[in-house]
């Protein structure tokens, strides 16, 4: 577990989060903003990843697919990390094609396809998941029939996307861009904390890393950990924590901002 600091050091003791200890376990390249935000609102913002990412172990579907993407209409990234080790390996063996249309979800995956020069990208501008995707005009039948989509993401994920675009008449294709695994971290210090009171929420942003934190703290630990409150920005995320064990979960809006909306109004 490590300590995110303000170079600038503690906030006042009269910001609204002053005091208060915030776990973050988002993947380690995906946490600087919230914990930047959890600061910047006087808190202590303590890492801990339940998700790690790397590199696909096979790179051959994103070497094949850099050569066909002219038989594409739509081209879907489900995440900033997708958006990255896809766009990074395609985009050193060529240029992307003029008419193939970038879709996402996700303010943060929004940003990082601006990064690499996409403005006019499909993308729901309330609600962050699948169902808010497919309820978007481009998604719907008439849009999708007959149509190619490509879905750029890790290796696994809720097909639900991919499953309604079929339905529609969408012919769809998976690309694996990275892998998502479960990282080798000591969890006893988190527990060791927690145990002497010493934690105030634990953030968690998918039902995935709710899984991974039960398995990294083992039954002991969750024990333990289970009177933390956790604030997670899906209620399918939250339904998850409250089946391992979690007695208290709030379920927040959307994103950074959501969570931190939520704390600042538990907190506060």
């Amino acid at each position: 577990m490590t300590q995110a600091m303000s170079p600038q050091g503690p906030s006042p003791e009269t910001a609204p989060l002053a005091g208060r200890s915030i776990v973050v376990t988002r993947p380690l390249e995906q946490s600087e903003s919230l914990c930047g935000a959890i600061r910047a609102a006087g808190g202590e913002a303590l890492l801990f990843p339940v998700i790690a990412i790397g590199p696909a172990p096979d790179d051959a579907d994103l070497r094949a697919i850099a050569g066909r993407l002219e038989e594409f209409d739509i081209a879907f990234f489900v995440s900033p990390n997708a958006v990255r080790y896809a766009l990074d390996s395609v985009l050193a063996r060529r240029a992307w094609p003029a008419a193939l249309r970038v879709a996402t979800v996700g303010k943060g995956s929004e940003r990082e396809l601006a990064r690499y020069g996409f403005d006019a990208v499909i993308a729901p501008q309330d609600g962050f998941d699948s169902e808010s995707v497919i309820a978007l005009p481009e998604f719907a039948s008439a849009a999708v029939a007959g149509r190619r989509v490509v879905i750029f993401r890790g290796d696994g994920g809720r097909d639900l996307l991919a499953d309604t675009l079929r339905q529609r008449g969408a012919l769809v294709e998976f690309v694996t861009s990275y892998r998502r695994f479960r990282p080798e971290l000591d969890s006893s210090p988190l527990v060791e904390r927690a145990r002497a009171g010493g934690l105030d929420a634990l953030l968690l942003t998918s039902s995935e890393g709710v899984d991974n934190l039960v398995a990294m703290a083992g039954p002991a630990g969750m024990a333990v950990l289970q009177s933390v409150p956790v604030f997670a920005p899906h209620a399918r995320i939250a339904a998850r924590a409250r089946e391992a064990g979690f007695r208290r979960v709030f379920a927040t809006g959307a994103g950074d901002a959501g969570m931190l909306q939520a704390l600042l109004s538990h907190f506060g």
